[in-house]
Formats: C-alpha cells, sequence, structure tokens
C-alpha cells in the first residue's frame, strides 16, 4: 500500500464500518474499554486485558526529560503555558493542554473502533460509573502534563535503577488511573467543551486535511499508516485547531510537539514538527487572505 491509497485507508470516514482496522489492532474497543496513552507500562496493560507497545524505556528519567524539554522551549511559550492554572477551584483540570490530551485519546481511540470520535466523547461523559467506584483527586495533582519521553539512562548501581523504576511505575500508575477515570471527574466544564470544540473541528476539516498530510507526511508514515495512527491523530488535531478553531499556530505547533514527546516514540516529534511548518507555510500563509470556512 503506497502514496494516497494508503492514507485513504486510514482516512476512512468515522461513521462507517472500519473493519479494516481489526486486522492490526489487538482489540476493538468496546463500551466498557478504557483508553491508556501508549507510554504505560506493558503490565498495567496486561492487568486491564489491553495489549499495546510500550514505547517508554523502563530507566528514563522523567525529571531530566522535562527539564530538557524546557530548555528547548522558546520563554514565550513557557511563559504562556505557565499562566494557565493545572487544577481549578473544583479540583479538576482546566488547562487548555488537558483538553488537547484528552482530544488526541478519544480521537485515537475512535479511529480504532471505527467510531464518530464526537459521539465517542458524549459516550464517555453520560456512561454510568462502575458500582462503588471512586476517583482520588489527589492523584491530579501529581499528574505532570510536562513528563516527557527521553533516552535510556545509565546508573552506577543496581539501587539507583530500581529506584528510577519505581518512579517510572508510580507515574505510570497515576496516569493509568486519570486518564482512564470518568471524565467528568477529571476535567472542567469549560475543558470538556474545547476537547468536543477540538473533535468538532477534526471531523469538519478531515478529507480536506488528509489530501493535506499525504503532501508533507513521509513516505513511510504513508506505506504503513497503520502503524502511525496515533501521529497522524495528532496531525489532524492540530491542523483542526489551526484552521477552524484559528488557535495561533505557534502554540498548536508547540502543544502537538509535546503531545508527541508525551505518547509517540522515535523522531515523531521532529517529523511532526516539520510537518506543522510545511502546513502553515504553503497551505495557511499562501492562502492567508482567504477565510477559513468555519473559522471562529
Amino acid at each position: 500500500m503506497e502514496g494516497s491509497s494508503a492514507l485513504s485507508f486510514f482516512s476512512s470516514k468515522f461513521h462507517n464500518n472500519l473493519d479494516s482496522f481489526s486486522i492490526f489492532t489487538a482489540f476493538r474497543p468496546s463500551q466498557t474499554i478504557r483508553f491508556y496513552p501508549k507510554r504505560i507500562k506493558s503490565c498495567l496493560w496486561a492487568k486491564r486485558n489491553i495489549f499495546l507497545s510500550s514505547v517508554r524505556s523502563s530507566l528514563t528519567s522523567p525529571a531530566s526529560a522535562v527539564t530538557e524539554a524546557l530548555e528547548k522551549a522558546s520563554v514565550s511559550v513557557s511563559s504562556l503555558k505557565e499562566t494557565f492554572p493545572k487544577i481549578d477551584k473544583s479540583g479538576r483540570f482546566c488547562s487548555p493542554r488537558a483538553a488537547r490530551e484528552l482530544a488526541l485519546l478519544i480521537l485515537y481511540a475512535a479511529c480504532l473502533e471505527g467510531s464518530d470520535p464526537v459521539r465517542l466523547l458524549e459516550k464517555r461523559l453520560n456512561a454510568r460509573r462502575e458500582p462503588g467506584y471512586e476517583f482520588n483527586k489527589a492523584l491530579l495533582l501529581e499528574y505532570n502534563h510536562m513528563s516527557f519521553s527521553g533516552p535510556p539512562l545509565s546508573t552506577e548501581t543496581e539501587e539507583m535503577a530500581e529506584e528510577h523504576l519505581r518512579k517510572n511505575e508510580k507515574e505510570s500508575a497515576i496516569e493509568a488511573e486519570v486518564l482512564s477515570a470518568p471524565p467528568k471527574l477529571v476535567y472542567s466544564k469549560l475543558i470538556l467543551r474545547f476537547t468536543k470544540k477540538l473533535l468538532v473541528a477534526v471531523t469538519e476539516r478531515w478529507d480536506k486535511n488528509v489530501l493535506v498530510i499525504d503532501s508533507i507526511a513521509p513516505p513511510n508514515w504513508k506505506k504503513e499508516p497503520a502503524a502511525r495512527i496515533l501521529e497522524l491523530c495528532i496531525l489532524h488535531l492540530a491542523m483542526g485547531e489551526i484552521t477552524v478553531i484559528g488557535t495561533q499556530h505557534q502554540i498548536v505547533i508547540n502543544e502537538a510537539i509535546d503531545l508527541a514527546k508525551r505518547f509517540c516514540d522515535g523522531t515523531a516529534p521532529r517529523i511532526i514538527n516539520g510537518c506543522m511548518r510545511t502546513f502553515v507555510k504553503d497551505h495557511i500563509e499562501t492562502n492567508i487572505s482567504q477565510p477559513l470556512k468555519g473559522r471562529s
């Protein structure tokens, strides 16, 4: 499968039955399955009868990775992110980063099961809680939106390696609990509305953006779209936010890169950066005089 035909395979409309997706997924999400990021350790997936490969090294140092990422970020963008509080007065996430993370997880799950992402979000919002389920809101304060994957960490002693493993496992457990909890317990109403707005933007621009992605994505992504669903979802979210919602492209590009650092592996952040900058240069700036359809 090559070129545009590969992207067409990935770009089938959400409301159609995407039976072809079952050939490369280990499961088809049901109404009760909870979704987690790819980087969560495999032992947590096995515990919940879900299988996805872990892309985060077991000896990665979250602290050093965050420091390195922040050093590379521009001062203006870093200052902008710091202006947003993480938790509101109700004890729920209230930052735009949380909305983009949730939108990515919903969109990824929708692609896997061949459903409409907006309807899938509404289904999760309206889902009944499991009997006896209680969510510990204190975990939201420990959850780190800026925890990125990084290179393997070398340690001098086995004790140090075990300590890093314990920290990594604790962080993964927190993420699993937070991202699998009922959204209304985790995210503020404002963030849930923004999440829905992002997903509406994706569906509205899906067909047009597929053609754009076909022209800017690297050949290996187009030849194996099934292996790059998460990365393609990030591109769709970013492109939809720029063209429909009208967020400044500098902010959106940096957010897309951070999502790739958090949930993807290898060179994905660098490639997404290149794709988005090409998209802005060739498809936005060249048509800046023409109003974008649906832009608010």
